[in-house]
Parts: C-alpha cells; sequence; structure tokens
C-alpha cells in the first residue's frame, strides 16, 4: 500500500506530518509541491480543490488536514503489524490519553498556539505574489498590522509556552507523561522548533524563565533527528507519476467509515450528495466538490475526480462544513 505525502519544505505543517510519518515509521515517498497557488499535481490531476498543504495519499485515499492524516495513519498503520505509534502507553502504567490528545492537538495546538506564530515571519520582505496567495486564505493581508502584532503574538506565545512549563514540572519527559513522544509533542513542539531561529524571538526562548520547557524541546529535537538518522531517504516523485499510481491503487472499502445515518440526518445530508466540503476557518473559499459517499463523526468521504481518475477525499468533521451542492436545472 502505497504512501504519498504532498509538502513543501517552508510548511510547518508539512514537518509536523513529517514527525509523525517518523515516529509511526511509515515508508513513503514525497511530492513537493509550491509554496503559492497554483498546483495543478493537486487541482487538475487529482481533482482536490483543498488548498492548505500537506495532503496524505494511502493508496487511492486521500486525506486533507494534518488532524486528519495523523489519525487515519494510527489506525490503518496500527503498532500490531509493527508500526509505531503516536499515541504510547503512559509511563506509570495505562494506555494513552487518545481522545483527550487528539483534541489537545487539533484545538489547542493548530488553532490556537499556532495562528501566533505566522506574525513573527518578515512579512515586509515576502514579494507581492506571495502576500496576494495567503490573502486568497483568511482576506486581505496588512503587513504593517502584522508588523504591529508582533510583540502581542510574542507575548501571548510566551503565555503559553508557561503552560508546558507547568505541565513539565513534575519532571515527566514528555508532555502527557507517556512512554515516548506521542502526538501531543509533536504538535506543540514543530510550533515552537519553527519560529526558534527566527530574528526578535530569542527573549522567548529564555532558559530561567522556561527551562523544562527548553529541555523538552531539545530532548524531542534530539530524539527525532536521531530516528531520522535511521530513517531510509524518503523518495521524491513528480506530480504526475504521484497521480498515476494514487488513482491505479485500492481504496478502503466504504463500509470501514460507514454512513452514519443519524449524523446525516442533522447535517441534512444523504449518501451520494453532491457537496462542497471546506474548512470553517481559512481558505473557505476553495471548497473541493464531490460525491458523498461516507460519512461518520469523525470525517467526511467523497468521490473526486481529477484529468487522472477517480479518487476518495476525506476531510475531517471537527472544523470542516459540508454543504449540499445544488444541481444544475436540464434545460
Amino acid at each position: 500500500m502505497s504512501v504519498i505525502l504532498y509538502r513543501y519544505d517552508a510548511s510547518p505543517f508539512s514537518v509536523k506530518i513529517d514527525h509523525v510519518l517518523l515516529l509511526k515509521n511509515v515508508p513513503h515517498e514525497k511530492v513537493n509541491v509550491a509554496s503559492i497557488l497554483p498546483r495543478p499535481e493537486i487541482t487538475d490531476l487529482l481533482g482536490v480543490t483543498y488548498r492548505k498543504i500537506p495532503l496524505l495519499a494511502i493508496g487511492n485515499d486521500i486525506y486533507c488536514d494534518t488532524s486528519l492524516i495523523a489519525s487515519a495513519l494510527d489506525r490503518r498503520f496500527p503498532t500490531a503489524q509493527g508500526y509505531g505509534t503516536i499515541f504510547p502507553n503512559r509511563k506509570h502504567g495505562g494506555d494513552a490519553d487518545t481522545g483527550l490528545i487528539k483534541a489537545f492537538a487539533k484545538h489547542w495546538a493548530d488553532n490556537i498556539l499556532f495562528p501566533l506564530a505566522p506574525a513573527l515571519l518578515p512579512w515586509e520582505k515576502f514579494p507581492p505574489a506571495f502576500i496576494k496567495d495567503r490573502s486568497t486564505l483568511s482576506g486581505p493581508i496588512n503587513v504593517e498590522a502584522i508588523v504591529a502584532s508582533r510583540g502581542r503574538a510574542l507575548s501571548l506565545l510566551a503565555t503559553h509556552l508557561s503552560l508546558v512549563e507547568e505541565q513539565l514540572a513534575d519532571g515527566r519527559e514528555w508532555l502527557f507523561d507517556t512512554e515516548l513522544p506521542s502526538l501531543a509533542d509533536i504538535s506543540v513542539h514543530f510550533v515552537y522548533a519553527w519560529i526558534k531561529p527566527f530574528r526578535g524571538v530569542e527573549s522567548l526562548f529564555d532558559p530561567k524563565t522556561f527551562p523544562k520547557s527548553l529541555e523538552w524541546l531539545a530532548r524531542l529535537t534530539t530524539y527525532l533527528a536521531r530516528l531520522k538518522l535511521n530513517q531510509t531517504p524518503v523518495p521524491k516523485i513528480t506530480g504526475k507519476d504521484a497521480a498515476a499510481r494514487i488513482v491505479a491503487a485500492s481504496f478502503e472499502p466504504y463500509n470501514v467509515i460507514g454512513f452514519d445515518s443519524r449524523e446525516g440526518a442533522r447535517l441534512g445530508l444523504n449518501a451520494g450528495d453532491e457537496v462542497s466540503i471546506a474548512p470553517d476557518d481559512t481558505g473557505k473559499n476553495f471548497g473541493t466538490t464531490g460525491k458523498l459517499v461516507s460519512l461518520n463523526r469523525e470525517e467526511f468521504v467523497i468521490e473526486v475526480k481529477g484529468s487522472e481518475g477517480l479518487v476518495r477525499c476525506h476531510f475531517p468533521r471537527v472544523m470542516f462544513t459540508a454543504r449540499r451542492v445544488a444541481s444544475k436545472s436540464k434545460l
């Protein structure tokens, strides 16, 4: 079963999934895409107009959003088959707090913590094409306002780091006191590790203020670097080759996800409906349209057709909305 990651190096969320794949020890290949649109290897060849990166294909199934990518990797490559885990057991006995870790990663790390970090980027040095591209995600970008907000962003990042410091105060090795690093560790680490080299953030990484947190950050960085040394280099493939293989691959049977009729009724959706699915936060104007084939409390699945053929595209239920597409009248 082939695993293909669509990513680009400067994408912090791509790095997050790189690390999930490292912990899981799942062999995969990668397609390097542009940091700005267009991305014809995704939109044209696969028919997926969701514009955020990364995307991950497992066979013919394409997963969107890092929360669902992480969940799908853990489910489809279980530890019982020799793969690693992003939900290790607690160090002193007991299973991992899987649901709590997922909620922590999505609702705090991804949606509260990470949005503070981009303000620290050198927006005043970016070319107009980049500013224009990012404006399509969340509305017109005011560079002067972003620059003016950096002090507040840095202050809030310190406030959140103090929570990490409090969590680590008892001397635990990992955030949820697990035997190995979990998705929780990966989801906080990628934010602070990303901004650490930025100019003007030195005061945030003060070892006298956050000794436990900085030790944890360095510990996980070293842990991941060691894993990477033992990893076979990830092969690169072209978008054309990737699309051909994805379209030709088998897909997970629909009954694995199923169709929860109760949830469908709550949403006013039926199997077979033509729907458009888009994020609730940024990128609302980049919905992906297809036939709804599966629905449960965690994800939507739609059939989408690009120039290479049919794929199954998966979206999370949390912070994504599916809207029925009005059928075109026949004249």
